[in-house]
């Protein structure tokens, strides 16, 4: 039996016996086979968590949930390029079809996941809104949504926020539909109520 094993059968019988573990053909045979499915299950799974997990911080209690980055930086872009300043302004930027976003006018700590949560009441009037005004509804990851909710609730990245932001090609769409909403703070009344598609405290 000892002349019918294969070289990595015998590696198996060294590594049993250097750690002191009972060693029998059968059990090696198991163990060479299922090795390789082994392997490959935790290399896709590094793979997948350098994926969905990167170097982010898992939640506290939560080990198979991460913490979102976050980044009101990333999201001041955003809210340009996802087209969500058709409808909403900051400072005045922006369109008027739907609440300002300005972040004097959220709830102070505020839970974004109270905000995501309006954003799912309002999707029907959102969607209907996106696609009259861009041709399509506006997709987001969970990355980016956290970073647009970020930025709409950092009153200090918004104080950046200017027609600079604007891409060309939203200048364009907005000169064509929203030709009150390229100045800062025009026509914007402080004394309306926030409770348009996305903006606004929580309800």
């Amino acid at each position: 039996m000892a002349a019918a094993m294969s070289m990595p059968t015998t590696l198996i019988a060294t590594v049993f016996v250097a750690l002191g573990l009972p060693f029998s053909l059968p059990a090696a045979a198991h163990q060479a086979q299922s090795a390789p499915v082994q392997l490959a299950a935790s290399s896709d799974q590094n793979t997948q968590g350098q994926g969905m997990m990167g170097n982010m911080e898992a939640m506290p209690g939560m080990p198979y949930m991460r913490r979102p980055e976050m980044n009101p930086v990333k999201g001041r872009t955003l809210f340009v390029t996802k087209g969500c300043v058709a409808c909403h302004s900051i400072n005045g930027i922006g369109g008027h079809d739907a609440a300002a976003l300005d972040a004097k006018t959220m709830e102070p700590m505020m839970n974004p996941f109270d905000f995501a949560a309006k954003m799912w009441r309002m999707a029907p009037a959102m969607i209907a809104a996106q696609e009259d005004e861009l041709g399509h509804q506006i997709l987001f990851t969970g990355d980016e949504l956290s970073d647009i909710i970020a930025f709409v609730h950092d009153p200090e990245e918004q104080k950046k926020f200017t027609k600079k932001d604007l891409t060309p090609a939203m200048r364009e769409m907005m000169g064509e539909h929203h030709h009150e909403g390229m100045g800062e703070e025009q026509g914007h009344d402080e004394s309306e109520p926030q409770n348009g598609m996305m903006g606004g405290s929580s309800q």
